[in-house]
């Protein structure tokens, strides 16, 4: 069983930037896709950016230019760095992989993140 770790979440003031680290238990390289998900109260859960094993990004449009997401696999993590916070990006961000080929769907505790105004 593969397990996901979030760390970085925290509180911020508007403008600021934090950095989310996704670590792996075992090689990143099992994953095909590795993304960072977010939820706000009262909402469903939204994709906010995810990157291939090929390198291949996504970006959800409310963060492009503001966040990127970047892999290293020597150290079997992901991670999310955000820049230009704003209050709307506050909300509990998750990390996730999935693999094709063993229709694997693995997900984080979540990590807080809180952007004030």
């Amino acid at each position: 069983q593969v397990q996901l770790v979030e760390s970085g979440g925290g509180l911020v003031q508007a403008g600021g930037s934090l950095r989310l680290s996704c670590a792996a238990s075992r090689s990143i390289f099992r994953f095909d896709v590795m993304g960072w998900y977010r939820q706000a109260p009262g909402n469903q859960r939204e994709l906010v950016a995810a990157i291939t094993i090929d390198g291949n990004t996504v970006y959800a449009d409310s963060v492009k230019g503001r966040f990127t997401i970047s892999r290293d696999s020597a150290k079997n993590t992901f991670n999310l760095q955000m820049n230009s916070l704003k209050p709307e990006d506050t909300a509990i961000y998750y990390c996730n992989a999935k693999s094709v080929v063993t229709k694997s769907d693995y997900w984080g505790q979540g990590t807080q993140v809180t952007v004030s105004s």
